[in-house]
């Protein structure tokens, strides 16, 4: 074992010692049962829907029990870390409401960026050297694959451990010989596991869990080539869960093995123990069977699908939330994104994210909305996904109220056929003369086979005669009358029984105008659309046909 002076030598001479740190980072003053949670995600990779999940949970666990819930970025991977990751973060945190309440300006627990926290691990590493709880490994990349490829050969668990963690009883004279010679090392912690023995915990959500203890020496400082010396991420957690008075982890049960481990460290490292809550994974369906959603699978799994897609927050934290908790499922979304999450009511079982679920939740949200907010949430999405929209909204701003307006006002069932804010253009965009292409050709599929002189005919009858009429009985009357004089029959019962006398029904001519007006066959109530089109405007889409 080195002296504590050879060890000294090996860190910053003006490294603060471990105390320094405990006190610089006192227990917070919080009402008992509080809990401080945090989200922690690296950005070698961007927020996963899950991640959205579990911070969502974690977030509403401490804002409901007195305590406080931050964001910690865990960025000491720096050779994997990704352009632009936070920036997506940021986009992420905002969106659906899990900014940190804690930040580096308005709290002393901080840095909150793991790579500010460098000097904080150093101490801890070197404290765990001094008390012979780590030691410098000088294994390559060559000689730890050889050790991987025996254990294979043999069929046993991999990893720094037993005969093979060649480093962790080295003769001193040879470590010292090593970093004489300037070579490069890694710190790793000596496990006081053997592998055979079972440890248990107790999980908030899912009760006792035994598992077999660590065994494996892992690395808790990287090479020391690198310039930055910043730890892996098993003593970073450990350490900064611990300084920052978290007590309460909540996270994605991918992380239910490593508990062992991690509990070794705290015990190292003479910190108190943390409780866990492991959150069991969305899920997907595909086929017969379920599985782990997946970034690299599935669109959905992306944060930014939701956010470009223009989902409300609001619908799909509503979504999130019942997922966790099945009662919050059953109130209205107002009230269910109000209520607490419980970690007693959260399952074991993976939920599974359906997409049409989710699509019904956020069309009924959105119909409760009023036409101004409709608009407003709209043209901010727009602005940054679909600009045309927004110059179509901008530039007819009357029109687009009327448009919104159709089946949504003043009715018991509002429409539900806007979903997402990037809907708006299939089900609102034929409203707008920028976005509308005209019907000119009278052979357009849309009109269902009917000859084209007929189509012209109907359109240039409609047009000649059209008046801008309140009532709809009386508008639709104007339909009827170019129907009898093109010689469409009263009815489809009539024009069934003579197909030969009769180019259809009422209905066929109807469908000619509803075309024109909205280059669709199917469209909200026709009287509706036309009144918020205005005469000028069905004159002008009557026209392109007719004239």
């Amino acid at each position: 074992m080195l002296s504590p002076e050879e060890v000294a030598r090996l860190f910053p001479t003006d490294l603060p010692d471990v105390s320094h740190w405990e006190q610089k980072y006192p227990a917070r003053d919080l009402p008992d049962g509080a809990k401080v949670t945090r989200f922690a995600p690296s950005p070698t990779g961007f927020v996963h829907i899950g991640g959205v999940y579990v911070a969502m949970i974690s977030k509403s666990v401490a804002h409901s029990t007195g305590g406080s819930y931050f964001v910690r970025i865990e960025d000491t991977d720096q050779v994997r870390e990704v352009a632009a990751a936070e920036e997506q973060f940021d986009r992420a945190f905002a969106y659906f409401d899990i900014a940190s309440d804690e930040n580096d300006q308005n709290s002393p627990w901080g840095p909150y960026h793991q790579s500010d926290r460098g000097d904080i691990y150093l101490s801890y590493v070197r404290d765990l050297m001094l008390r012979g709880l780590a030691y410098p490994c000088f294994n390559d990349k060559e000689e730890l694959a050889a050790i991987t490829a025996e254990q294979n050969a043999k069929k046993v668990p991999t990893g720094y451990y037993g005969r093979w963690a060649i480093w962790r009883d080295a003769p001193d004279e040879l470590v010292r010989e090593r970093l004489a010679a300037g070579q490069p090392y890694v710190v790793r912690f000596r496990s006081p596991g053997d592998g055979e023995r079972r440890v248990a915990y107790t999980d908030l959500i899912r009760g006792r869990i035994e598992h077999q203890d660590n065994r494996n020496d892992i690395v808790v400082l990287k090479t020391s080539a690198l310039e930055s010396r910043l730890p892996t991420y098993h003593l970073a957690h450990a350490v900064d869960d611990h300084l920052m008075r978290v007590n309460l982890v909540i996270r994605a049960e991918e992380w239910i093995s490593s508990v062992p481990l991690h509990h070794q460290l705290f015990d190292a490292l003479g910190f108190e123990r943390i409780d866990y809550a492991h959150i069991a994974p969305l899920m997907k369906q595909e086929g017969g069977s379920r599985r782990k959603l997946s970034k690299r699978k599935d669109p959905e799994a992306s944060v930014d699908f939701y956010v470009e897609a223009g989902y409300p927050a609001e619908a799909i934290l509503y979504y999130l939330r019942g997922l966790a908790n099945g009662r919050l499922a059953e109130l209205p979304l107002d009230e269910a994104n109000k209520q607490p999450i419980l970690i007693s009511d959260c399952g074991v079982a993976g939920p599974l994210l359906d997409m049409v679920k989710l699509d019904d939740i956020s069309a009924n949200y959105i119909a409760m909305l009023d036409t101004a907010e409709v608009l407003r949430r709209v043209q901010g999405w727009a602005e940054q996904y679909a600009p045309r929209i927004a110059d179509a909204i901008t530039g007819e701003p009357d029109v687009a109220v009327r448009a919104v307006s159709v089946e949504r006002v003043d009715t018991p069932n509002p429409r539900k056929d806007l979903k997402k804010w990037s809907d708006f253009e299939p089900v609102y965009g034929f409203f707008f003369e920028r976005l509308f292409p005209l019907v000119t050709d009278p052979g357009d599929e849309r009109f269902g086979g009917l000859p084209a002189a007929l189509v012209s005919a109907v359109a240039a009858d409609f047009g000649a005669g059209y008046h801008e009429l309140a009532e709809q009985p009386a508008w639709f009357e104007q339909i009827r009358s170019v129907a009898q004089k093109n010689g469409f029959a009263a009815s489809p019962k009539e024009a069934k029984a003579d197909p030969q006398k009769y180019p259809g029904a009422i209905r066929e001519a109807a469908n000619v105008i509803r075309v024109l007006l909205t280059g669709s066959t199917r469209s909200p109530d026709l009287h509706a659309v036309a009144l918020a089109l205005g005469p000028q405007e069905v004159q002008r889409r009557v026209g392109a046909l007719a004239g």
